[in-house]
């Protein structure tokens, strides 16, 4: 993602007010793009300028997962920590350790533990600083021991999502400013002078919050006492505390986080409250990437779920627990992860919850392949990406036969790998082992040799590519989607039983079939002739794409301007250009014979496309990779067929 920056002329180090939009460099001065945006938010600047960051999850939130190295190192989060007042929350995966909360007003070194009482204390050896991009460890082993995993979960100041605040209580009832500058979600306290526990507002704890307390660092139902906000609900600018000494004793210092509750389209964060009546739904408008939640009506433990560590579409968790300092545990059958939401199940009829839920990092537009795709050609069954990928394509391309087919996994469905030259049913076995990393896509099973050599990763991004997953009904369904736009192509496989690869190409009476060279047919029974939209995409009643109670999994793209393309193309004779926009040629191809049978073919810059031969390999066969022809060119905007390929109608999809 890039932004415009001003060219305002730099004449001193005094900025002159602004006549015009950032954009257009009307404002004399030294003025660097977080100026401009505090300036923006405060409406005085005369016209909208460049985009506010502020407004995209990406730029407030983060899961960050590192490996400690017992010494010293620099967490590259993406949050500009240095500038914007922040909180980090830190909890060692792997071992019985204390969580380590930091945040920028009170300043690094500065601690707190959400699992206990205890005061603030200084350790110069936890976050040592804040920077421009994330945060500097020291060697501290809660939050560096070496090769132990960590979380690290950063929330950005930003309206209608996050503030901190510090105050000093007066013993008497009284209100504390804050910037939040919308709904109140939820707030946590903690006195930081003394031993006590840590407060929880929350506006969905009964019909009545202002009156109720949680208590993050217990197991503790929701209790009543006025002494704790003063029976007074928060507003968009304060929040009131009463004279409890855990939120306002006289004298002593105090720090609350708050959260905010919104609910429009394009909403961050959710604070909300469920009534468990068998297999709950919450609906929030958007897929979550993290969730805190807490039964109310009964003692239980604080719960954190995130999509980085694992959280997937059949509710398998990887679980910590604010109030514990145990290691992260794992778990399945729970809180299912869905495209607008999550499903509470198996807990007793009656119970209360509330949560706190974050969006899906899918509000920003992507404007470089390069942070939304990855090609690794020497991989065993972790492919190198330098983003969080969510899918992986893997094969051994050197080779043909048992485990050489493709291989594809992605986060929704964790362990779990399908083969694209096959109708077989989704495999759990050794091959994977899960998703939790900012840099690679898969982690390397037990078996990791079995399979590998050659991988294709693609994180979800708007207008790009999305993952669905969903539970078919057998008759016409509508699946909501977060991709955006309409989807160009989808894949979509039947996860329990053998069935055929279903493709949707944009026409939506017709279908290809993606473990085949069989051409184009055309039924309505599977897409119900019904085009997708930006939001939903239809299946009818054919059992590849909508059987009642089986599981399937749906892969989106689309074209994004400079970064992919997908269409058709009719080649004759000579060499045919396909131009896709792009300003250097294509990483990948994908090309399908759609009037006659025809391979799945893929090319890739890695293996090469160049004016010679180009190496491909058959997503719908296990063969390795065919070396001596020459079908495809390369083309600046986009890519050549070579008069060398048959002629026909195509399918195609590039990235550039």
């Amino acid at each position: 993602m890039s932004y415009k920056q001003m060219t305002g002329n730099i004449i001193s180090a005094t900025k002159v007010e602004p006549v015009g939009t950032s954009e257009v460099g009307a404002a004399s001065g030294v003025w660097n793009l977080n100026d401009v945006y505090d300036y923006k938010r405060g409406a005085n600047w005369p016209e909208a300028g460049v985009p506010d960051p502020d407004t995209f999850i990406e730029s407030n939130f983060s899961t960050f997962l590192y490996e400690g190295n017992g010494s010293t190192q620099t967490i590259t989060t993406g949050i500009d920590s240095a500038n914007k007042s922040s909180l980090v929350w830190i909890k060692n995966r792997d071992a019985t350790d204390s969580h380590v909360l930091t945040d920028t007003v009170r300043g690094a070194t500065k601690i707190l533990h959400s699992d206990t009482t205890a005061a603030e204390a200084t350790d110069a050896d936890t976050i040592t600083s804040f920077t421009s991009t994330g945060f500097v460890l020291g060697d501290d082993v809660k939050v560096n021991t070496n090769a132990e995993s960590y979380a690290a979960w950063t929330f950005k100041k930003a309206t209608k999502f996050f503030d901190v605040v510090t105050y000093e209580g007066t013993g008497s009832a009284r209100t504390v400013a804050h910037s939040l500058g919308g709904t109140v979600g939820m707030i946590i306290i903690k006195n930081l002078d003394q031993t006590d526990n840590w407060a929880v507002y929350h506006r969905a704890n009964t019909a009545a919050p202002q009156t109720d307390y949680l208590i993050l660092n217990t197991t503790a139902a929701t209790a009543d006492d006025a002494a704790w906000w003063n029976d007074t609900a928060p507003t968009s600018s304060v929040f009131t505390v009463g004279t409890d000494h855990a939120v306002n004793a006289d004298g002593e210092n105090y720090v609350a986080y708050l959260f905010a509750h919104e609910t429009g389209d394009d909403s961050m964060i959710q604070c909300g409250g469920v009534t468990i009546s068998g297999a709950t739904t919450v609906n929030l408008g958007w897929e979550p990437q993290w969730v805190l939640y807490k039964k109310t009506n009964g003692t239980s433990n604080w719960a954190i779920l995130d999509s980085m560590r694992g959280w997937t579409a059949d509710g398998v968790i990887a679980q910590i627990n604010p109030n514990l300092n145990n290691a992260e545990a794992s778990g399945s059958g729970y809180e299912k992860l869905t495209s607008t939401g999550f499903v509470m199940q198996n807990y007793t009829n009656g119970n209360t919850f509330i949560y706190m839920a974050i969006r899906r990092p899918d509000m920003a537009t992507i404007t470089d392949a390069t942070e939304v795709f990855a090609i690794d050609g020497s991989v065993g069954a972790t492919a190198a990406t330098g983003f969080p990928a969510d899918m992986m394509l893997q094969k051994d391309i050197d080779n043909s036969g048992s485990y050489d087919d493709f291989a594809l996994t992605d986060r929704l469905r964790n362990t779990m790998w399908l083969e694209t030259s096959s109708t077989s049913a989704e495999t759990n076995g050794s091959i994977f082992g899960g998703w939790d990393s900012n840099t690679t896509a898969g982690n390397g099973g037990s078996n990791a040799s079995l399979w590998g050599e050659h991988a294709w990763a693609w994180k979800r991004a708007k207008g790009f590519f999305d993952i669905v997953a969903y539970t078919g009904t057998g008759s016409a369904l509508n699946v909501t989607h977060s991709l955006a736009v309409a989807p160009e192509m989808m894949w979509i496989k039947n996860r329990g039983v053998a069935d055929p690869w279903a493709v949707y190409y944009g026409d939506n009476t017709d279908y290809l079939i993606l473990d085949t060279t069989a051409a184009t047919a055309d039924n309505a029974a599977w897409w119900n002739d019904t085009s997708p939209t930006s939001s939903v995409f239809t299946v009818n009643t054919d059992h590849s794409v909508n059987a009642s109670g089986e599981k399937y999994i749906a892969y989106l793209f689309a074209t994004l301007a400079g970064v992919s393309k997908l269409g058709t193309v009719t080649h004759s004779g000579t060499s045919t250009d396909v131009a896709c926009g792009f300003s250097a040629g294509a990483r990948f191809v994908m090309l399908k014979r759609s009037d006659a049978t025809g391979d799945w073919y893929i090319w890739d810059s890695v293996r090469g496309i160049i004016a010679g031969d180009d190496p491909y390999v058959l997503l719908n066969s296990t063969a390795a990779t065919v070396t001596n022809t020459d079908l495809i060119d390369p083309l600046a905007s986009g890519f050549q067929i070579s008069g060398d390929f048959t002629d026909g109608d195509y399918i195609f999809y590039a990235i550039a």
